[in-house]
């Protein structure tokens, strides 16, 4: 069972490595057919063709080694975001520990701005500014 709320909605590696595949290794414009953007994949990547399509279409039969995510990440310059997270997360708990300081009334307030904050930039459709 998650320990943490925000691990609920955690993306699998694999559905992390078939949209980093799909999306930034062989994007739509770069041919016209999947098997040949696949192939692409495979070739940039270094992966056998029939490693790239199962985890390409998330064959649920695979998993994607560290190793595999390494190679992603330092190919398309993403990361997964666990680091991220456990640092947002400790953030929070750092101030949620200020709350049981001296002086409530200020560092109330405080944690409530800085957990609306989080909230207003966590929410969908706000990550790419105003439409």
């Amino acid at each position: 069972m998650p320990h943490n709320p925000s691990e609920k909605s955690e993306m699998s590696e694999l559905t992390w490595a078939s949209t980093t595949l799909q999306n930034n290794v062989a994007p739509v414009g770069t041919a016209q057919y999947v098997e040949t953007r696949i192939r692409n994949a495979a070739k940039a990547i270094g992966w056998s063709f029939s490693r790239t399509r199962d985890i390409w279409y998330q064959d649920e039969r695979v998993a994607v080694r560290p190793r595999e995510l390494r190679q992603l990440e330092e190919y398309t310059g993403l990361r997964y975001g666990q680091a991220e997270l456990r640092s947002v997360e400790q953030l929070i708990a750092n101030a949620d520990a200020l709350l049981m300081g001296n002086d409530p009334d200020f560092h109330r307030a405080f944690v409530a701005a800085f957990r609306a904050l989080a909230g207003a930039l966590d929410r969908s459709g706000t990550r790419g500014g105003s439409k």
